[in-house]
């Protein structure tokens, strides 16, 4: 158990150093040091072409296994020359946590004893919603996170992924992942932190805070995805530069990310990931990154087999590398082809050798190279201590929306039958997102997953807790989710598992009975239906033909309200899903995403009123299947017009803002334009608030956007209690990109304070003047101070 107390030591001094007020002169730093680049080329000089080419290459651990655990001899056949990368070692592996961290050890002695070159490998895994690996505590999914609008909770659940992962030997992320997503038909939207750049940016920038650490050298180097523009419908240079260049731009600028993954999409025509303008005109001269890159699994030979831009393997591995591509990923198919490319005069040994060299550098700077680096820790191992499930817990109660309420909720005490039905009522399958251990080795790998190992919490066993033996619940699952689950598309692009992907069946279900779930439904004094996706119903690699709730689930829910008895609809999933059909018969709904392993205990939590919601919604809720991206920063329309809007969420309290405090002009050179006001909770229930700082241009021919947020602050408020809120904005926070150029324009704003981006409460007018200012470096600041 010592880890444990290592665990809660670690997390209690990175919460007391976590300041409200952002970071914004830590930019770019320096990738190496003379030290370090001493001891890189003194290795370099020693290695041969094929020990430099097996640095830039990744491998699966299942190469080198033979009956679950390592195999010296196919180490000796399959890496002779040492390796780069073991590519996702832990989601595909059914290990405690100590066998992990001996098999990492004994493959890592293997490298530094019987190979030439002695240099260990990266093992590096998923990361969104904790270390992806069996035991290991999972977090809500970062949709749901990124309804939490919360930094510092963030960081916390981060940094016990840094512990566990460390513990284990692992010392790389393939996460977080930035792509800004506006569209819920998009299968992976629920990896994304929403619609926001400004919101992405922050919560990204914790998410690297937590993971990272201060130092690389005992934390977890993070790789910011998907570089640049994935899933979304991007034909403007300037909305690729000031949105979805954003976050990426804030981790590396603020947060000191040394690594970035290239999409499997095009830029301008051309693959990503063989792409020289995105990845070293715009990724390395103007944004200033200074580390490595490192592939999608497969892309750089679906340059070749899918997008049919390179004539062979060799010219495909050649246009990466020459384009800014360091590492092929997850295993070596291209790259190895190089030497060939070389002869043939498509690349140069110098291109091969920057990439080795960074590679190198990266290695150095997690104490890979060290006379003796550290694998691992010694002793026991808990990768689910009690207090990392009570981040999970407290994470999925702030990730938890309430969208609809008449009063139903919270639950009354005169309630003494409650009819718990849906697909999801008892289930866990519906509390788990994409790139979960959980998830990965069920649908990637076809191998069934311990549901005790963590212990993943159901709803139905939540409610059982919470509500006591006063209360009777009966539980009927009505109805599937869906009649057969929806076949799983194999897009041309993507994930290079998906060619031989094989739908694995959840068993162990009851079939379910929608006789009985209506009887018991009209039997009680209100129904809970827990409905929406699973596992296999969305997430790379998983399409669905629309976004209504799946299946035969609308007609459940219709009969559910013909009941005449309160419905209270809890969605799962990882994305919007429409509830417009019904939405005006629901007593109330709940949105609780993807919500991990304490998911029962934080929605049965919320139902009773142990809890005060608080969470807001990081994208827009769409009111009809139009598939049309929306944004609210172009504001909404009658067409448009969404269910809910962008930062939208109720609460068990109410809320009033009063007395903004702020200048009427200011100028572009200023450093910063103050403003304040207040906030109380005028109920009889604790609650936090999340207050948004909003900004729109007053004039209609501004090629700003119509309105932006700008600020956000969670405010925690006792019933009857008022709090003043300040923030700080900057000048820099309304540069545009134009004819190449970042610049500021003089320009009249309207600020907009409120608790959504329609639920506007408090406004003041501000005269922005000067002359245009432009940064000739770029921008610099990209958030509000907040005290």
């Amino acid at each position: 158990m010592r880890i444990l107390s290592i665990s809660f030591f670690l997390l209690v001094v990175f919460s007391c150093s976590t300041k409200k007020t952002e970071q914004q002169t830590q930019l770019v730093t320096p990738f190496s040091t003379s030290e370090i680049d001493a001891k890189v080329e003194s290795i370099m000089g020693k290695m041969s072409m094929d020990e430099k080419l097996a640095q830039i290459q990744g491998i699966r651990p299942m190469e080198i296994m033979k009956d679950g655990k390592i195999s010296l001899e196919k180490c000796r056949e399959k890496i002779p020359n040492g390796i780069g990368h073991f590519s996702q070692f832990s989601s595909g592996l059914t290990m405690e946590p100590e066998e992990l961290r001996d098999f990492v050890r004994s493959v890592q002695n293997y490298l530094m004893t019987e190979t030439n070159s002695k240099i260990p490998a990266i093992f590096h895994e998923e990361a969104i919603t904790g270390f992806a690996t069996q035991g290991a505590t999972t977090f809500p999914q970062q949709i749901g996170m990124g309804c939490s609008w919360n930094e510092e909770l963030i960081s916390k659940n981060t940094n016990t992924t840094r512990l566990n992962m460390r513990a284990a030997g692992a010392t790389y992320a393939l996460s977080p992942m930035l792509d800004i997503s506006r569209t819920a038909h998009w299968e992976r939207i629920e990896e994304s932190y929403g619609e926001d750049s400004y919101l992405t940016s922050a919560l990204g920038l914790a998410f690297v805070k937590g993971l990272q650490s201060n130092d690389l050298s005992n934390g977890v180097a993070c790789t910011t995805k998907h570089f640049a523009g994935y899933g979304a419908q991007n034909n403007s240079p300037k909305e690729l530069y000031e949105e979805y260049l954003k976050p990426h731009e804030v981790v590396i600028k603020l947060g000191g990310v040394k690594s970035v993954m290239p999409s499997y999409g095009k830029y301008k025509g051309m693959a990503v990931v063989a792409n020289k303008e995105m990845l070293t005109s715009i990724l390395r001269d103007k944004v200033g990154f200074n580390g490595v890159v490192v592939s999608d699994y497969g892309s750089i030979r679906l340059t070749y087999k899918g997008h049919k831009q390179a004539k062979s393997m060799v010219e495909a591995g050649a246009m990466a590398l020459n384009a800014g591509t360091d590492i092929e990923l997850s295993n070596g198919q291209c790259f190895p082809l190089l030497p060939e490319a070389i002869e043939k005069g498509l690349t140069t040994m110098a291109k091969v050798d920057d990439a080795v060299r960074r590679s190198l550098i990266m290695k150095a700077r997690l104490g890979l190279l060290d006379e003796n680096p550290q694998i691992g820790v010694d002793g026991d191992l808990d990768f689910d201590p009690p207090v990392n499930r009570e981040l999970a817990y407290e994470s999925a109660c702030q990730s938890i929306v309430l969208l609809k309420n008449n009063g139903i909720l919270p639950l009354k005490k005169d309630i003494k039958k409650v009819a718990l039905v849906g697909p999801n009522a008892a289930s866990v399958y519906g509390m788990l997102g994409d790139y979960t251990y959980q998830s990965m080795i069920s649908f990637w790998w076809s191998t069934p997953f311990d549901a005790n190992n963590p212990k993943l919490v159901p709803l139905s066993e939540g409610l059982e807790a919470k509500l006591g033996d006063d209360v009777t619940i009966q539980h009927e699952r009505g109805c599937d989710w869906s009649a057969a689950l929806e076949s799983v598309i194999q897009p041309e692009m993507g994930d290079d598992r998906l060619s031989k992907l094989k739908m694995m069946s959840i068993k162990g279900v009851a079939q379910p009975d929608l006789e009985n779930a209506l009887k018991i439904s009209k039997e009680s004094d209100v129904i809970i239906a827990a409905v929406g996706e699973n596992i296999y119903l969305v997430g790379e690699g998983r399409k669905r033909k629309g976004i209504r709730l799946p299946g035969e689930q609308e007609a459940f829910v219709e009969k559910l309200i013909a009941t005449g008895k309160p419905v209270v609809l809890v969605i799962m999933g990882g994305r919007q899903q429409l509830v417009s059909k019904f939405e005006d018969k629901c007593a109330a709904i709940v949105q609780a995403w993807f919500p991990g392993e304490e998911g029962g205990n934080a929605i049965a939590d919320i139902l009773v009123g142990n809890v005060n919601p608080s969470a807001k919604l990081c994208v827009t809720y769409p009111s009809t299947e139009d598939k049309q991206e929306i944004n609210y920063k172009n504001g909404y329309t009658k067409e448009n017009k969404p269910q809910y809007p962008f930062g939208f969420g109720l609460s068990y309290t109410n809320y009033e803002y009063s007395d903004l405090v702020m200048g009427t002009s200011a100028n572009v050179n200023d450093e910063r334009i103050p403003l304040s006001f207040k906030v109380k909770n005028v109920g009889k229930v604790n609650g936090t608030e999340i207050v948004q700082l909003y900004v729109s241009p007053k004039s209609e021919t501004s090629t700003l956007n119509k309105i932006q947020l700008e600020g956000f602050e969670r405010v925690a408020l006792k019933a009857g209690e008022e709090k003043t809120v300040t923030f700080k904005v900057s000048p820099q926070q309304f540069v545009q990109y134009k004819n190449d150029e970042w610049v500021i324009e003089p320009e009249n704003f309207e600020f907009l304070v409120g608790a959504s981006s329609t639920d506007i409460r408090l406004k003041s007018d501000l005269d922005l003047k000067g002359t245009k200012k432009v940064l000739k470096n770029g921008r610099s600041i990209f958030f509000s101070e907040r005290n």
